[in-house]
């Protein structure tokens, strides 16, 4: 069964642009899209519109952008790290954010890496290729016995 990938990303267009270079670079996982932070709580949780999701069953990464309305990315990492479900999952924050202050709140938090939406598609594609070699191919996750 492949695993999904969390998208938590409040602009339509932000979230097209990163599903077709998933898809252009050859990313088969499901991609689930969430509009904000709080319907991703919601979806990891499986509560509110995704009642009755196994909150076990974690994808196998999360796409989080800071920026968002209802509750922002930092808010929702931090939740993420204080779920015994979620605490191991990695979470790539991918945001169009360059500031200081939200790097080094990231990382603090526990973000696994923090990159920079370049704002050319083909460069954009190109980090996603990165993402997938990266985080889908080389790494190795935490056995799912350790993350309860």
């Amino acid at each position: 069964m492949r695993k999904t990938i969390l998208l938590v990303e409040d602009n339509p267009d932000d979230a097209e642009l990163t599903r077709i270079a998933l898809e252009d670079g050859g990313i088969l996982n499901t991609v689930v899209w969430v509009k904000d932070g709080a319907e991703a709580l919601d979806y990891l949780r499986g509560t509110g519109l995704y009642e009755g999701r196994d909150p076990g069953q974690t994808p196998e990464m999360v796409l989080l952008d800071l920026k968002m309305p209802k509750v922002d990315g930092l808010e929702v990492l931090r939740q993420i790290r204080a779920d015994p479900y979620t605490k191991l999952l990695p979470v790539v924050i991918l945001t169009t954010s360059r500031e200081e202050t939200d790097r080094l709140n990231g990382y603090a938090l526990g973000a696994n890496s923090y990159i920079c939406k370049p704002v050319d598609f083909d460069r954009f594609a190109h980090a996603v290729q990165q993402l997938k070699l990266y985080w889908l191919v080389l790494n190795e996750p935490p056995p799912p016995s350790s993350v309860r």
